[in-house]
């Protein structure tokens, strides 16, 4: 059986951060935040990275990134574009419309497809997950006969940005299992209270405790045709708004919805960290430095 794939969904924009989070360095010798999932998947018994990027910053990519890690990395590169596996009606809809944003992070996924060939497991290229997490979900991927899917969840009070709002998939979990998540867009914190603010204006309180998605997934390989069913009922009704995503956690509601695939929720006891906003660098740059200094990581990761 082939070790896991860790699939980095690293072709966003980055409008809240303002700039090309995926390629800004946090390491002391250059590291890029996506640098430490690598570097944790590999030695959790990952064989293989596909990194998914946009063509206009692959230049970029690999220089500050691809370059650093030599042949240390088995990996393929991939790209998500606005018109990648996308019909040609659908395509001319969002140019008309003037979309500029690819569909979402589900289509990203769909755009590494072709190279997923064992469990995987996808991250987002601009989150810390933690050496426990990939621990937890490499032995989980790694079990023989793997039937169902996992995520690792994170407590939503660890996962905010003093600097504003933040996305996230609020997940319902019962006896182990994740049996919802929902997507709110728009989470903030305020005066020791967090609450979600919706589109409508309404706001919604939110126990710091509520577990949520951080894009930290676990898949068997069988998971594509159905994940690509998702999105093509999502281009149907979404092709004609430009800002429409169709994002992961919400095609994982509706496997479980539609019975398609279980989610286990799988206990890590993991700390995370980002990069939502450009004035979380410094807060990200102090906390990996600080476990270098406690020997988690090599002060140079590739060398």
């Amino acid at each position: 059986m082939k070790g896991p794939v860790l699939v980095i969904l690293a072709a966003g924009i980055g409008s809240r951060y303002g700039g090309l989070k995926q390629v800004d360095r946090i390491g002391n010798s250059g590291e890029v935040l996506l640098d430490y999932s690598v570097y944790d998947a590999l030695r959790s018994g990952f064989e293989k990275v596909i990194f998914i990027i946009r063509h206009d910053i692959e230049q970029d990519f690999r220089e500050l990134v691809l370059s650093r890690m030599g042949t240390r990395v088995r990996y393929e590169v991939v790209f998500q574009d606005l018109d990648t596996l996308i019909p040609p009606e659908v395509y001319a809809e969002a140019q008309r419309v003037t979309r500029v944003k690819p569909w979402g992070t589900s289509h990203a996924l769909l755009c590494a497809a072709d190279k997923i060939d064992a469990p995987f497991a996808v991250i987002n290229a601009d989150d810390f997950y933690s050496k426990e997490a990939f621990e937890v979900l490499g032995t989980y991927l790694g079990s023989a006969e793997l039937s169902e899917g996992a995520i690792v969840p994170y407590r939503l009070d660890k996962t905010l940005s003093p600097q504003g709002s933040v996305a996230r998939g609020v997940c319902g979990i019962e006896n182990g299992y994740l049996v919802s998540v929902e997507e709110l867009t728009a989470i903030s914190q305020r005066n020791g209270r967090i609450f979600n603010t919706a589109p409508d204006g309404t706001e919604r309180d939110l126990a710091p405790d509520t577990p949520v998605s951080m894009n930290f997934w676990g898949f068997p390989p069988g998971v594509i045709p159905h994940i690509r069913r998702y999105f093509e009922e999502f281009l149907k009704t979404s092709a004609s708004n430009p800002k429409s995503e169709c994002y992961i956690p919400r095609a994982v509601d509706w496997l479980i919805k539609n019975k398609t695939l279980s989610f286990k929720a799988l206990n890590a006891n993991a700390d995370w960290f980002g990069v939502t906003y450009k004035e979380d660098k410094a807060s990200t740059t102090a906390r990996v430095a600080e476990l270098v200094a406690q020997g988690v990581y090599p002060a140079s990761l590739w060398a």
